[in-house]
């Protein structure tokens, strides 16, 4: 015996598509780079800060001390002095994203970078994990 409620709600759910398969919103950015002497060019450089949500300079800073060498903006692009392949270049910013982007806890990109007392603390707007990073 179902009552009228449950025989809506089952009609309501026949009525529903079948669920396509899940795919993740967050589609970390790929580095588009060119060699140009001994300098790498990253292009979408201002692609990547935007999608990522944080600051240029954190990224650059970042970058300049993981690959061991001077960082410079020209535009919207990123000079880095030194040869570097796609490859390098794309693990470094994947260790970026572990480390600055993703929540430990719930591994979304919903989060923001905070200073609490002294510290830089990465606050998860989805979960509201808090955790420091170095």
């Amino acid at each position: 015996m179902t009552t009228k409620y449950e025989e809506l709600l089952n009609r309501a759910y026949s009525a529903l598509p079948t669920r396509a398969v899940a795919t993740e919103r967050f589609e970390p950015p790929v580095i588009e780079s060119f060699m140009q002497g001994n300098k790498t060019i990253i292009k979408n450089f201002e692609l990547i800060v935007s999608k990522l949500r944080r600051e240029p300079a954190l990224l650059i800073k970042y970058l300049s001390r993981e690959l061991a060498v001077p960082a410079t903006i020209d535009g919207n692009r990123l000079v880095l002095h030194g040869k570097f392949y796609d490859r390098i270049l794309n693990e470094k910013l994947t260790n970026f994203i572990n480390t600055y982007v993703l929540c430990k806890e719930c591994k979304k990109p919903d989060t923001k970078l905070t200073e609490f007392e002294g510290v830089k603390m990465l606050v998860c707007e989805a979960c509201g994990a808090r955790g420091p990073v170095k």
